[in-house]
């Protein structure tokens, strides 16, 4: 399967930079690894957002999205696992100006274009302490448990492409 993996976020943002670090973290080890039945295209840094998304993700039929997710009450360093079908009931199509991820989504196909089907779109987001000051380097929760955390979500790609 034609599968994009995409690391996103903000380099020197502090923790929004943690989808980037997990990408960068994978990159070699997906990239030898033989054995899986698809290696995926990696784009270790993403920034873009709202429709632009479109434009990268266009043509693939599995996509695999990194990034940083900030709830109240989580834990920094806890992560998520969800498909796109869990964005459907974030969709507003009301306003352009704001896409969101669904709302891009939904627009591309309406317009025809080839984009992976929701049940293909794996994200698998980290809570984060700080997504806001700038820095290249991550709080120190997420910093400390980086090595658990990425191992944990690097096993669920491996299965996830086998």
């Amino acid at each position: 399967m034609n599968t994009l993996l995409l690391g996103m976020g903000n380099p020197i943002l502090c923790d929004d930079a943690v989808g980037i670090r997990l990408a960068r973290f994978m990159s070699p080890r997906l990239s030898h690894a033989p054995q899986l039945s698809c290696t995926p295209t990696i784009m270790e840094e993403c920034s873009v957002g709202g429709l632009n998304i479109l434009e990268i993700i266009t043509g693939y039929e599995q996509l695999i999205i990194l990034d940083s997710i900030k709830t109240s009450g989580a834990s920094p360093g806890k992560w998520y696992r969800f498909t796109a079908q869990s964005l459907k009931e974030t969709m507003n199509l009301n306003n352009v100006h704001d896409a969101n991820f669904a709302s891009a989504l939904e627009l591309g196909r309406r317009i025809g274009l080839p984009l992976p089907i929701d049940e293909n779109i794996h994200i698998f987001a980290v809570e984060v302490l700080d997504n806001i000051t700038f820095s290249e380097v991550m709080s120190p929760p997420l910093e400390i448990g980086f090595p658990e955390y990425a191992e944990e979500i690097f096993t669920e790609i491996y299965q996830l492409l086998s």
